[in-house]
């Protein structure tokens, strides 16, 4: 009985310690206690969950499963358990030890509340949902469960209820750490950047060193298009150095062989069915195995068929979902790859402050960001001369420039994609103008745009299909002047075929600016509609530059807002020519560098061989 007391005197000391923010001392005593007291379940219990807070996973799991052999009934145990393998990637393990500490304890709603964590990590909506609520129902006060429930809407492309959650959340705790910036987030989704932007400007003023938020925040700014091409940059150029004073100096690679078979990775949240994927697709299957190995690191709950796809051109594939940055940079430098690609930059579930740290000798940024990343140990971002043109994009990039092909993009359409349909105009007597971007493109500016073209056009109607489109919007689309009585809301699609077949309804596409569509364009493109773009001054504003270029259309290029109204007004009302683009456009892209899989590919290839030379010799 002695033994026992002094066990739990030393306990409460430790804990004391844990409670007051000095982990790493609790962390020590509690290894005491094991030595001295083998058997004492809250040293092994409570010592794993410092190593949970000191983010040492692996540590943290072998304490808590010799917890749960001495306490198989202890609920606790298992919720540090399922805590501790989320943050290792084991997310399977995770969500039956959660189960397991809800079975034990379910009227503990911390309990619910790991346990939606856990379920949102394997992608399970509903499930995650479920917790969410029963959390909610027994501490309505949660404020991790009002924000959870709001990031789960947020994937669920349901941003109008997120931001109702993320408030309601703040309201609850004005100070939270991630409810704030969530609904930053939540509010680009639903169109209202400006609103997006005090979110983040209030967060990042009570939490500076948030770099997380911050390259969210760079993200939201390529939709603003007062801001110019040298302020964005230099808010790119803050970043990378708030970067580098939080990560320090970055990892340094000896030089090697210049002609060894390439390992090159890539790392993306997006390696499933999303445009990123689309995209890169092409150039995988068709990249020269001879040369290069492939590694793809997933970063997302939702793995596809295309994630499936992607996985057969890889040598080794991973998913990173739910873990901390640490266990994913020591899981990279072990398996060392020569060179890496960033698909991510600033966007959404990135990991771009592990390029800061620099996990390869060769770093790459392409396709998923359409900006600098800021990052001076960023050493390439691949892109075309009409997306950025020599010399004048150079002074507003950290990278260098690598302009690897004629079009940056190679396109493949989904296979059943559907036959191009006959001109709507001819059986409607009226024109439609459509843009299938998202709602976070159609900017005030933009929409002011459509509307003289509209008023140009008595009769013309626009048609808009994006996720998020409500009565809420309405109000944007009146406040920029047009009127709602013109406009078509589409609804979602259950799938890409279904997408496509919308464009049976459009004559003519309207690109958005400053923030250029991508898959969009190629979209309408391939569908037979053509696309009617504003060339900008930053890549964003010149992707459909470069796609249209590549297409052979740069007649649909404007270079001013009155240029642009103009091209759009009168390809509108020449039938005729809309008939002939309609059967030809399908014809001509496929024809292109675009859909040149093979040809891309090779170039690609080349492009990653020769930025590694560079760097073996010294010339990175």
């Amino acid at each position: 009985m002695q033994s026992n007391a002094k066990a739990q005197n030393l306990v409460n000391e430790a804990l004391t310690h844990q409670q007051s923010g000095r982990v790493a001392r609790a962390a020590t005593l509690y290894a005491n206690i094991r030595r001295s007291f083998p058997t004492c379940f809250e040293a092994w219990c409570l010592g794993g969950a410092a190593a949970v807070q000191l983010n040492k996973p692996a540590e943290a799991v072998a304490l808590l499963n010799r917890a749960v052999r001495l306490n198989p009934r202890a609920s606790l145990a298992y919720l540090f358990l399922g805590a501790a393998e989320i943050r290792l990637g084991a997310r399977t393990e995770a969500e039956q030890h959660l189960q397991q500490a809800a079975q034990l304890s379910p009227n503990d709603a911390n309990v619910w509340l790991q346990l939606a964590r856990g379920q949102l990590l394997n992608g399970d909506a509903n499930k995650t949902w479920d917790s969410y609520q029963r959390c909610v129902t027994l501490n309505p006060n949660c404020a991790d469960a009002w924000t959870g429930m709001g990031t789960l809407r947020q994937l669920q492309c349901r941003p109008f209820e997120a931001v109702e959650l993320h408030s309601r959340a703040l309201a609850l705790n004005p100070q939270h750490p991630v409810a704030q910036s969530s609904r930053g987030q939540a509010r680009l989704l639903c169109g209202q950047p400006i609103e997006a932007l005090a979110d983040y400007a209030a967060h990042l003023a009570r939490i500076p060193e948030d770099l997380d938020a911050g390259s969210q925040r760079l993200f939201l700014l390529n939709y603003f298009p007062e801001l110019s091409q040298k302020q964005l940059f230099a808010e790119h150029q803050a970043f990378g150095a708030q970067a580098r004073r939080t990560v320090g100096k970055p990892a340094v690679f000896a030089p090697g062989d210049p002609d060894k078979k390439l390992r090159v990775a890539f790392l993306s949240p997006d390696l499933r069915c999303h445009s990123v994927a689309f995209f890169l697709e092409p150039l995988l299957r068709h990249l020269d195995t001879a040369r290069f190995e492939i590694v793809l690191y997933h970063n997302h709950p939702s793995v596809d068929t295309t994630s499936e796809r992607l996985r057969r051109h890889a040598v080794l594939w991973r998913n990173f979902v739910g873990q901390t940055d640490e266990p994913v940079e020591t899981t990279i430098r072990a398996d060392a790859p020569d060179v890496i690609f960033d698909l991510t930059g600033h966007t959404g579930h990135s990991r771009v402050l592990l390029f800061a740290r620099r996990l390869a000798p060769v770093q790459i940024s392409y396709l998923g960001y359409p900006n600098t990343t800021g990052l001076d140990t960023m050493d390439y971002r691949f892109t075309d001369e009409f997306a950025d043109p020599v010399g004048d994009a150079e002074p507003f990039n950290t990278e260098q420039l690598v302009r690897f092909s004629r079009v940056a993009w190679s396109y493949e359409p989904d296979s059943g994609t559907p036959a191009v349909s006959p001109l709507p105009v001819d059986g409607a007597q009226h024109i439609v103008l459509g843009c299938f971007n998202n709602i976070s493109k159609l900017n005030t500016p933009t929409l002011r745009l459509w509307a003289q073209i509209l008023d140009a056009l008595p009769g013309a109607r626009l048609a808009l299909k994006s996720f998020g489109l409500s009565s809420a919007f309405i109000e944007n689309l009146r406040a920029a002047g047009l009127d709602p009585q013109r406009v078509d809301l589409l609804p979602a699609t259950a799938g890409v075929i279904e997408h496509l077949q919308c464009y049976s309804r459009v004559d003519v596409a309207l690109d958005p600016y400053p923030y250029n569509g991508t898959t969009t364009t190629c979209e309408a493109l391939w569908m037979g509609v053509p696309v009617v773009t504003l060339a900008g001054g930053r890549h964003a504003a010149r992707v459909g530059v470069s796609l249209l270029n590549a297409v052979g259309h740069p007649e649909l290029i404007a270079h001013d807002p009155a240029e642009y109204v103009t091209i759009a007004k009168n390809l509108a009302a020449d039938v005729s020519r809309l008939r002939d683009l309609r059967t030809k456009l399908r014809a001509e892209m496929a024809a292109s560098p675009l859909m040149d899989h093979v040809g891309q590919a090779a170039r690609f290839g080349a492009a990653i061989s020769t930025c590694w030379r560079h760097f073996c010799e010294g010339k990175q």
